[in-house]
């Protein structure tokens, strides 16, 4: 009896040992870390010294840098990789990136073209009063 209860043990630790979540070491925290800070860093550095003097430019390369530290911080504190949880977690937050980026693209898409299209032109907004007193006082 006692066979059969170590034998059944056994079996059920065997099937939740994928279930596990990655063991983290102080090393991986550490590595994470200094990264961030890098990360960080050097932004910091290019706007306080003026670096870029292209606006454009500029907002790609904290663009880019902002994107890498969310990787890291990703990959180095929340342990998202393939292997976790059967890959559902990753399939998730790619979704969850793809939803986020058409739902700013879309926003912005539309707030430019109703700007474009229902504010009048300043000049033109000034010329219409004028011409309309003019012909009232004729």
């Amino acid at each position: 009896m006692a066979s059969d209860t170590h034998a059944h043990h056994d079996g059920h630790h065997d099937d939740h040992h994928g279930d596990v979540g990655p063991h983290s070491s102080m090393r991986e925290y550490v590595i994470g870390f200094v990264l961030s800070v890098i990360l960080t860093a050097i932004p910091f550095w290019l706007v306080m010294a003026n670096v870029i003097q292209d606006r454009t430019t500029a907002i790609l390369v904290l663009g880019g840098f902002a994107i890498v530290q969310v990787l890291v911080h990703m990959v180095y504190f929340l342990h998202m990789n393939g292997k976790v949880e059967g890959g559902w977690t990753m399939l998730s937050t790619m979704f969850t990136v793809v939803f986020v980026a058409i739902a700013i693209a879309g926003t912005l898409w539309v707030m430019f073209h109703m700007n474009a299209n229902m504010m009048p032109s300043h000049g033109e907004h000034q010329q219409q009063p004028a011409a309309a007193h003019q012909r009232h006082t004729q």
